[in-house]
């Protein structure tokens, strides 16, 4: 049974100190504002066995705690920002291409779906964005719209939609969806086995931006597939 209390931030320095972590003055206001197992993350690899007795390695500092928490802080505002093109791009294409090839409800279409069951749970997610939504293009294509029961057409409800969404829906197409190759050449992968890794593992590592979780020295639950000969040099190939 768990059976720790809440420590002051005097007690928990007085912790790191007793552990053999050095602090500093600015100790106690950095832990003011960023909380103790938020930091925790950056001094583990500091610690000799972070697992039971957590005794710190010496020299041992806390304003290197601090530089690797802002190291992260920035990385993870050049990957977002990274992610943010990729999002775009691959929603801009996902309705463009699909558009298309099965017209404006395209999303819709289970028969264009290698997993139904999974792609009914997709709309279902979809239909509650829709119901959140205040975009002002939404509410009034319903309103003008009222006798049409369908969701609006792909360039507008695929708009609210988030990457994990987006990312689900272009996993489950079918393999002779034309569009899924185009679209997985247009980003640079060779075809559309490659790209839903990918796609899931970006979608992981933007949920962690997202929420200002750490990704530095982070073990990642996902591993895209490597391609043997990619067809570019590894760089951004986005406006």
């Amino acid at each position: 049974m768990y059976r720790k209390n809440a420590l002051t931030i005097d007690e928990q320095i007085h912790q790191l100190n007793r552990r053999g972590l050095i602090t500093g003055d600015d100790s106690s206001h950095f832990l003011g504002h960023i909380s103790y197992y938020r930091l925790a993350g950056y001094w583990w690899p500091m610690q000799k066995d972070p697992k039971e007795d957590h005794i710190f390695k010496e020299n041992s500092k806390f304003s290197d705690v601090i530089a690797l928490y802002n190291f992260d802080r920035e990385l993870r505002i050049v990957i977002f920002d990274a992610i943010e093109k990729i999002e775009i791009s691959l929603r801009t294409k996902l309705i463009y291409h699909l558009s298309h090839e099965f017209g404006p409800w395209w999303f819709q279409r289970l028969e264009i779906y290698q997993n139904v069951t999974e792609a009914e749970k997709t709309l279902l997610v979809i239909q509650k964005e829709l119901k959140r939504s205040k975009d002002l293009f939404i509410r009034e294509h319903i309103k003008k719209h009222s006798d049409d029961h369908r969701l609006p057409p792909s360039w507008k409800t695929l708009e609210l939609t988030s990457f994990g969404t987006l990312s689900k829906i272009y996993g489950n197409l079918k393999s002779n969806v034309k569009s899924k190759d185009i679209i997985a050449k247009e980003l640079g992968i060779v075809n559309h086995t490659f790209l839903p890794s990918w796609l899931q593992s970006i979608t992981q590592i933007r949920n962690y931006c997202a929420h200002h979780s750490r990704l530095w020295n982070k073990k990642l639950p996902g591993r895209p597939k490597l391609l043997p000969n990619p067809p570019y040099s590894w760089k951004m190939m986005y406006p």
